[in-house]
């Protein structure tokens, strides 16, 4: 019998999954995994918890939250030789990772992907030390996804990000980053610049629409120095995937780039906190074996 461990986040989403755990629980068995769980209290310890799973020799760890405890689970795996299987069960407020794997935000559905078995190994990016899955960036805007209030985000879901987006619309500013690549480097003033895994970010499905998460490379966004129409445009095009054709966006591939900047910039990995600039961002290639 496989053994697998469930890391959840008692607080994530409208705080479904300690309702249902054992449900959780009893499927999993049911499945032939003997399940045993951690909650999790507190930034990181969601990354401790996946690295004693790991060295405890279990198959499979089981992530259950939003796309913060995911990349913390995957923060906890990615540095091992030999790493467990990840499932996941969505239960934040955007999950994105969740989205562009097709896996529902439905704990019961989730859990039969997980009973089913399929596996599919996709790419880790990694910024300086830290491991991500579906997205890093930085830029003014950027820093919205971890100054939302985690209470604002159980009660609101999604609108909560729309609302603190809004509340910063007119504050926006352009920062001069400079970002090098093997092929090109761009240096100018950006909005915000964004380096994606997978095709859905923040919510959008469409937001980098050539991403693939088995093609060994990243799809770099930049939004270009705006007014606030035109920015306030953009959004609407990024609703329709439309946004990429526009003379205020560059996008391109890459398997690695540095970002630096003069002035202080906040990054922002799987939207929580990742230090400042500079950074070297570089793809490793499928990395990490998901249940889909």
């Amino acid at each position: 019998m496989k053994r697998a461990r469930l890391i959840y986040n008692p607080s994530a989403g409208r705080e479904e999954i300690p309702k249902r755990l054992p449900y959780i629980l009893d499927r999993l068995e049911t499945a032939g995994l003997e399940t045993s769980c951690h909650a999790t209290k507190g930034s990181g310890d969601a990354i401790e918890a996946a690295k004693i799973a790991v060295e405890r020799k279990y198959d499979i760890v089981i992530a259950a939250g939003g796309d913060g405890t995911i990349n913390e689970v995957v923060n906890g795996l990615s540095r091992y030789e030999k790493r467990p299987a990840l499932g996941i069960i969505p239960a934040g407020t955007s999950n994105d990772l969740a989205n562009a794997l097709g896996i529902p935000k439905s704990i019961s559905k989730a859990c039969e992907i997980i009973a089913n078995g399929k596996l599919m190994t996709i790419d880790v990016g990694k910024a300086n030390k830290r491991y991500f899955i579906n997205i890093a960036g930085g830029g003014y805007l950027t820093e919205l996804t971890y100054e939302v209030p985690s209470k604002l985000k159980t009660v609101l879901g999604q609108l909560a990000y729309y609302m603190k987006g809004i509340e910063k619309l007119p504050f926006i500013k352009p920062t001069k980053i400079r970002l090098e690549m093997d092929h090109q480097t761009v240096d100018e003033e950006m909005m915000l610049f964004l380096v994606a895994n997978s095709s859905t970010v923040g919510g959008f499905d469409k937001l980098a629409p050539k991403a693939d998460l088995q093609d060994g490379l990243f799809d770099v966004l930049v939004v270009k120095k705006t007014t606030l129409a035109e920015f306030v445009k953009l959004a609407s095009l990024t609703m329709k995937g439309e946004h990429i054709q526009d003379p205020h966006i560059l996008y391109f591939q890459t398997s690695s780039l540095r970002a630096s900047s003069e002035s202080v910039v906040h990054l922002n990995v799987d939207g929580e906190f990742g230090g400042d600039l500079p950074v070297e961002f570089k793809v490793l290639p499928r990395h990490i074996q998901v249940f889909v």
